[in-house]
């Protein structure tokens, strides 16, 4: 399916009077894959998910069917689902615009998922500033109680299942699936060490599987139209490469930064990172041009301005140096903007958000974030630029120095940034100029 005859799916019931409501979702069809699914076998939904090609859109992009198998066949006892509803990405809204304008969708999701790992209770884990996402969502999960759509022998089916709203206290480190669990169960959140796997031990040291908003507003979808329908969009799987399992699907885009139109836009997986600025966000701002462009949230680091004709899809970006599409959070970066200001940005982030778990994360993302503010302050060295490629060398689960990504995520911008613009870090050190960004004014 090409982009151009591309209808919205996901984003289809957005700017509808009252599209939050179960009245206007039922009247659009909605709950039908339900009553679909509930008559099926649990094995059965799996199968069809399977077959549809669905990946998780929270990042790793690890395919969704073959996720929940790894759950126990013959297990006694509660299994659970938990969603991340944390967003801490930078650049990424996508799930607040589902949850605010479409939450039934997300829950018709959740209970068909639940249905298909034999979970009978879910746990819908919330960002805490997201107030209006957890009215909305807290309206619409009363609702579906009081319709028979959770709760006891949901539509006759003899199915039980309870949703419950958790609001987690705003840490980047919660949307890392362990952690989130951690959270959960009240505790601080640290990542675990796996093994074992949350499938295996997970919340409440019971089978848990931890899904994103997004990859639950497909389920519905895929349920009603069929796996075929869903691998009509996107990019195939590379038949030369046996690790590539495709991208299908529409995808949410986040688009933010120098642009002209930020926003939110629903296209088939594989648009390219050109395409979707000049087409969809009105190019870059003020008559600019692109610099750099972050892919699919800060933690996947940077595309030059050649690189641009990249495919957004699960593969696209680890081409050109990426650690992968992400959220599919594409952030503008102009070429009036110093890199340096941007990378330091970024570190700073990432040293607020580090658990401090992992001594290489802990220190690495500090130092590296002293560095930047010397060099921001005139009295950087050369050897500061090969000193932060080596500590961006040495922490994350890539090279195997700490229990969770957020290390490798903190990291590859400071490998791209540096490979892809070092020319301008050397001009900025030798020149001895002090950063004049307002937006990072007064932030030492």
């Amino acid at each position: 399916m090409s982009n151009e005859d591309f209808k919205p799916v996901l984003l289809a019931r957005q700017g509808k009077p009252n599209s939050h409501k179960l009245e206007t979702y039922k009247a659009d069809g909605g709950y039908q894959a339900l009553a679909k699914a509930l008559a099926m076998k649990n094995t059965e939904v799996i199968d069809v998910v399977k077959a549809s090609g669905l990946r998780g859109r929270g990042g790793a992009g690890f395919p969704t069917g073959l996720k929940w198998t790894f759950l126990p066949k013959d297990v006694s006892g509660p299994i659970y689902l938990c969603i991340n509803g944390d967003e801490s990405e930078p650049g990424t809204f996508n799930n607040r615009v589902l949850i605010e304008q479409d939450p039934h969708q997300v829950l018709e999701g959740i209970v068909i998922s639940s249905f298909a790992t034999r979970t009978t209770t879910a746990y819908f884990y919330l960002r805490y500033e997201y107030g209006r996402c957890y009215r909305v969502l807290k309206d619409a999960i009363d609702e579906m109680y009081a319709n028979n759509l959770l709760g006891k022998n949901i539509l006759g089916s003899g199915y039980d299942l309870d949703v419950h709203l958790h609001r987690g206290a705003c840490a980047y480190i919660c949307g890392e699936e362990t952690g989130l669990i951690e959270s959960l169960e009240g505790k601080r959140a640290w990542p675990r060490i796996k093994p074992p796997f949350p499938a295996i031990e997970g919340a409440f040291r019971r089978p848990t599987v931890v899904n994103n908003v997004e990859t639950m507003a497909c389920i519905p979808h895929i349920l009603n139209h069929g796996a075929e329908w869903f691998m009509s969009m996107g990019v195939p799987k590379d038949p030369n490469n046996p690790r590539d399992a495709g991208s299908y699907g529409p995808k949410l885009y986040c688009i933010s930064g120098h642009v002209n139109k930020p926003g939110l836009v629903e296209l088939p997986m594989g648009i390219s990172a050109r395409d979707l600025i000049d087409k969809h966000a009105g190019g870059v701002w003020k008559g600019r041009k692109a610099k750099a462009v972050v892919p699919g949230g800060i933690s996947m680091g940077f595309m030059s301005e050649k690189e641009l004709d990249t495919p957004l899809d699960f593969a696209g970006p680890g081409r050109v140096g990426c650690l992968g599409l992400g959220t599919a959070a594409v952030i503008v970066i102009d070429d009036h903007t110093s890199m340096v200001d941007v990378l330091y940005n970024a570190c700073r982030f990432f040293a607020h958000e580090s658990c401090g778990q992992c001594t290489p994360c802990r220190e690495g993302t500090a130092w590296s974030t002293k560095i930047l503010e010397r060099i921001r302050d005139g009295r950087g060295k050369l050897s500061d630029i090969d000193l932060l490629l080596e500590i961006s060398g040495s922490m994350g689960t890539i090279p195997g120095t700490t229990i969770c990504g957020l290390a490798d995520g903190a990291a590859w911008p400071m490998k791209n940034a540096i490979h892809k613009f070092r020319p301008e870090f050397e001009e900025y050190i030798q020149s001895g100029r002090r950063s004049e960004s307002p937006a990072l004014a007064g932030s030492h």
